[in-house]
């Protein structure tokens, strides 16, 4: 603790508040009624249409539940996605409880998230002794609008989960800094690669804690009392200081698994975008560009977290067009603030606060790029920790130091909750349906490509098909040469029964060079669909071979090539086409097809079976119903 921050006396007031435990008690309860009270709307949100299918939805892994070939799956993930095995897992157990009802993923979501907010509070309180700056902390971080989006949007679990442990590692680690042991080592360990095996945003622990080391544990040995117990000059010991480096080599095998995660997380994952030319990638910018996106980026965040408006699912990145001066005023702000906590470095929980954002903020600060924006609201979950201490601490000193009356105080703080909770919920208002959660984004960001593709198919699936036109035509010109957005016009031609136009645009797909091999393979299967509209058996059965050339287990390629021989009475093949098609992505449509040509081959039981299972899919049966037919109508 600071030289100010003496260990505080019993809270005056009522006894509940008297006794710790029971006043922990209580401050528990008020915390998780508060951030599920105010969280609840966003539970009864769909599934998102950006992200979401390849985590859950359309992830037949996922959807198979926790089958041992799933778990084994999560280990071994494709090169082409994310390895987090546990959240893989999570999702799979989702799956197994909830289906594909998005309610239950939401709410395993918004239960991690309570859960992630009591146990930095339960943390804070017992390194620090301080309750209620611990409370005021952990409440700023329950119920600050930049963490909707991690909590909102199921395929951030692997931030809250990723959270979890990591702040239970963070736990593991004070019982162990009370009595280091081997075991207690261990048991810190286990926490920590269980956070990595979430989400590798987490490499930064070995950093942080020897922040905590720092305060509130107080580990290094460093410190002068002078004869008033003020504490010394921390300067000067600190580089000779042989507990400095001792605690610094406990964290070596931390860092080196922090090295390998870092590794195994930049040599997987599949890239969702794709650009007109390499060099306009995010991650080919030059190191200027680089450096100046982090330095906006870490005054924006800053921004935000004092003024939580105008907050959006994408940032789109500037490229060569950044701001040079906005970014030498961002680097003088950081700077100048760093300059001023190091200069008032007695103050331990400001130092730490402001270093712990400045920290973990770093791998997501733009200066390594992963992805094809500038920012995104998710990456200051664990990084706003740190100013919300320094808040909670700064105030709470300023507050003893001009004597403010306890009952100003209270207002004042109540005040503050009640328009950030205010804010809270305007924010998770946003996330009630995809085609507002877009138009929200697109109305903040302007020329959003990504914005307004998903805006459109967001339309597309509310059968508003004419409004999304505009928006698909929006999204071609910010980016011509995009093979996604040439692609999602083609598929709109082809739903308007425009087969010739959809044909030379999927042919257009196929043969761009930065085409990944899903969304050739895609190209292929929906052209030859098109070709099965216009009656064009062979060119369709061509279709279909190329989509799985490209892509062995392409869905939609093995339900074409049922339909189609099912055509000629192969009764026999075309049932083995639609259970191909169904074991690589389960669908109600591919079922439905399974159990029709089941049925016709007199396996009554089998088809029931297959009926039961597309019912047990869809919540538009009928809806379902009638494209199988008009697909058998072709």
């Amino acid at each position: 603790m600071d030289c100010a921050e003496q260990q505080p006396s019993p809270a005056a007031g009522s006894d509940i508040f008297h006794a710790p435990q029971k006043r922990r008690l209580v401050l528990c309860l008020l915390l998780a009624l508060a951030t599920l009270a105010l969280y609840n709307p966003v539970t009864r949100a769909p599934f998102l249409n950006y992200d979401d299918p390849v985590y859950v939805t359309q992830n037949a892994q996922v959807r198979a539940g926790l089958t041992w070939k799933t778990i084994v799956w999560t280990f071994r993930t494709p090169k082409d996605l994310d390895w987090h095995p546990m959240t893989w897992l999570s999702y799979a157990a989702d799956s197994q409880m909830f289906g594909q009802n998005p309610e239950g993923f939401h709410t395993v979501n918004l239960l991690l998230h309570t859960v992630n907010a009591l146990l930095l509070f339960l943390i804070l309180e017992s390194a620090t002794g301080f309750a209620w700056r611990s409370l005021a902390a952990a409440a700023l971080f329950a119920l600050h609008p930049l963490n909707v989006e991690s909590v909102a949007w199921i395929a951030e679990r692997k931030n809250v989960l990723s959270m979890f442990f990591f702040l239970v590692a963070l736990a593991a680690y004070g019982w162990y800094a009370r009595r280091p042991g081997v075991g207690r080592y261990l048991a810190v360990t286990l926490a920590y690669v269980l956070a990595l095996m979430s989400k590798a945003q987490v490499i930064t622990f070995p950093f942080a804690v020897l922040l905590l080391d720092y305060w509130p544990l107080r580990r290094f040995e460093f410190q002068r009392a002078s004869a008033d117990g003020a504490e010394g000059n921390v300067s000067l010991a600190l580089g000779r200081s042989p507990s400095l480096w001792r605690l610094v080599a406990e964290k070596v095998p931390w860092l080196a698994l922090s090295v390998v995660s870092a590794v195994i997380a930049r040599t997987t994952g599949g890239q969702a975008f794709s650009y007109t030319l390499e060099s306009e990638a995010p991650a080919n910018f030059p190191l200027w560009v680089r450096l100046a996106t982090a330095a906006i980026g870490y005054a924006k965040y800053l921004g935000k977290t004092f003024w939580p408006r105008n907050l959006a699912l994408v940032y789109p990145h500037p490229g060569y067009a950044t701001s040079i001066p906005a970014a030498v005023v961002s680097a003088v702000f950081l700077v100048s603030i760093t300059a001023l906590v190091v200069l008032f470095r007695q103050r331990r929980s400001l130092f730490v606060g402001w270093f712990w954002f400045l920290g973990t903020l770093a791998p997501m600060s733009g200066i390594v790029t992963i992805g094809p924006h500038s920012m995104a609201d998710r990456y200051t979950y664990i990084p706003l920790i740190g100013i919300f201490v320094l808040l909670a601490w700064g105030g709470a000193d300023l507050i003893q130091r001009w004597h403010i009356p306890i009952g100003v105080t209270a207002t004042a703080g109540a005040l503050v909750f009640l328009l950030l909770g205010t804010a809270l919920h305007r924010q998770v208002s946003f996330w009630s349906d995809n085609v507002t959660l877009w138009t929200h984004t697109l109305d903040l960001t302007g020329k959003n490509f990504n914005a307004e593709e998903n805006l459109a198919l967001a339309l597309i699936g509310q059968g508003r098909v004419q409004e999304a036109l505009p928006h698909l035509q929006r999204a071609r010109s910010l980016r011509p040469d995009d093979p996604l957005a040439t692609a999602n016009l083609a598929t709109y031609d082809q739903m308007h029964g425009n087969y010739q136009a959809a044909l030379e645009g999927y042919a257009e797909v196929v043969r761009f060079p930065n085409s990944a091999p899903s969304l050739r393979a895609t190209a292929y299967a929906n052209s030859g669909y098109a070709h099965l509209s216009l009656q064009r058996y062979d060119n369709a059965r061509q279709d279909f071979v190329n989509a799985l050339n490209m892509q062995p287990k392409n869905s939609a390629a093995y339900r074409g090539l049922g339909l189609l021989a099912q055509r000629s009475g192969d009764l026999a093949e075309a049932t083995k086409d639609y259970q191909r098609s169904v074991e690589s992505q389960p669908s109600s449509v591919g079922y439905l097809l399974l159990a029709q040509a089941l049925e016709l081959g007199h396996q009554d039981g089998a088809a029931r079976a297959a009926v039961s299972q597309a019912a047990s899919m869809t919540q538009d049966f009928n809806d379902d119903l009638a494209v199988m037919k008009q697909l058998l109508a072709n």
